[in-house]
């Protein structure tokens, strides 16, 4: 309403992931005094959100000078606030592809590198890789020949620890009097609508055990939300990367301390060893797999049951064995831990959906689209969603809810790879 004092307002938010977490910490610093999360997890973050995990990369590279501004801004808090330095780690990122890259995969790396060469954040911030010695320069740790690797270097770069960082904000939103509804109570098994003389609008939100009702329901679900609001679905694809460790010792761990978060794009890539565990956590970034067979409306969505995404598809582990031989030789044939998906929210451009959903009377908001670069904004997310229930409306074009005639045709952004479904592929024996 006109007038009303927006931190008087009720807020719901559905989603204890990194979008859920940054907006109700957000807004609880902005004054508002009534916001509760709902979260199926019973832990914080969601295990059924990407951003509980080891570590995240944190860096500013995109083809879209507008994620490159934003990445930078978010770096500096990452850098500067208390809640979060903690958890960042500035190790710099290594981003190449090994001698035996499609040229398509070798020109991603390239546009990488020239949306920072003229940003004057990343001046003498970054070096040309090419070949072995160059890389020797900036990871001596790396035992393996490495032949034929180039890119670059980027020093302003490195990676968050995500489950750390997430739980800190949790933390701090209890201490600012955020409400949290964890486990079966906070399963939301559908939304609340009513008919009001401006229309409909979304009240509340369902559970098994009871009803929520706020003013404003915030939906932060990740590639989930496609349940709860079907018509996302042309915008939003659930996927997932296969991810895995490696356990070191001690002493094998503390000779990798401070190596560059590592993308070898055609093959994985890696971090150095968590500060806890001595884990090496590795990914194969391919263009993802899906899940449309399981669906009964057509949509690509996570598997409902944590147990099953606890594995990686065959092909991934043949692509992180061949980048260990390249580069840490030692550990080629050490077991990989710990496998699962890890599911994210993709959207055709890459662009988050961060909007009111339409028909609702600006009752309901959607947070989602992270395709898998999300988790950097944490410290600088909450601002987005605010911004939005102040105005009334998502000024931010790339940010609106997109009808059919405004989706783009085309591949994932990733382009240089292609997606596959996940059922019927052969799984690691791990």
């Amino acid at each position: 309403m006109p007038g009303q004092d927006p931190t008087k307002s009720t807020i719901l938010i559905i989603g204890a992931g990194c979008f859920g977490l940054a907006t109700a910490h957000r807004l609880a610093l902005a004054g508002y005094y009534n916001v509760t999360m709902l979260e199926k997890d019973d832990v914080v973050p969601s295990r059924f959100s990407a951003a509980n995990d080891l570590n995240k990369v944190i860096r500013a590279e995109y083809a879209d000078s507008f994620y490159t501004d934003l990445s930078v801004k978010a770096i500096q808090k990452w850098r500067s606030d208390p809640l979060y330095r903690p958890h960042y780690h500035e190790t710099g990122f290594l981003n190449v592809t090994s001698d035996k890259a499609a040229q398509v995969t070798k020109d991603v790396v390239t546009n990488y590198l020239t949306s920072i060469k003229g940003h004057p954040a990343f001046k003498g911030q970054f070096s040309t890789i090419n070949g072995a010695a160059d890389v020797k320069k900036v990871a001596p740790a790396f035992s393996g020949p490495t032949a034929g690797w180039t890119g670059y270097f980027n020093k302003m770069a490195g990676y968050g620890h995500s489950a750390d960082a997430s739980k800190a904000v949790y933390e701090d939103c209890v201490k600012l009097g955020v409400k949290f509804v964890l486990g079966s109570d906070g399963d939301v098994t559908g939304l609340v609508y009513a008919s009001r003389p401006a229309g409909k609008v979304c009240v509340g939100a369902k559970t098994r055990q009871k009803t929520y009702r706020a003013d404003k329901i915030i939906l932060a679900m990740g590639a989930d939300v496609s349940r709860l609001v079907p018509q996302i679905g042309p915008q939003v694809t659930g996927r997932c990367w296969g991810v895995v460790h490696i356990q070191l010792t001690p002493s094998e761990a503390e000779a990798l301390r401070g190596i560059p978060v590592t993308n070898v794009r055609d093959l994985a890539f890696f971090f150095e060893p968590d500060r806890a565990t001595n884990k090496l956590k590795f990914c194969h970034m391919g263009g993802g797999f899906t899940n449309f067979a399981s669906s009964k409306n057509g949509l690509s969505l996570p598997f409902a049951k944590l147990e099953d995404s606890q594995f990686i598809p065959l092909d991934d582990e043949a692509y992180i064995r061949t980048l260990l031989r390249e580069v840490l030789p030692q550990f080629a044939d050490r077991p990989l831990i710990d496998a699962h998906l890890c599911w994210f929210a993709d959207t055709i451009d890459s662009d988050y959906i961060i909007d009111y959903v339409p028909g609702t009377n600006a009752s309901l908001i959607v947070l989602s689209g992270d395709s898998g670069h999300g988790f950097k904004m944490l410290p600088i997310f909450g601002d987005f969603v605010k911004d939005i229930l102040e105005n009334g409306s998502q000024n931010i074009a790339k940010w609106r809810w997109k009808d059919s005639s405004r989706i783009k045709e085309g591949s994932t952004w990733r382009g240089d790879t292609a997606t596959q479904e996940l059922v019927g592929l052969p799984r690691a024996r791990l």
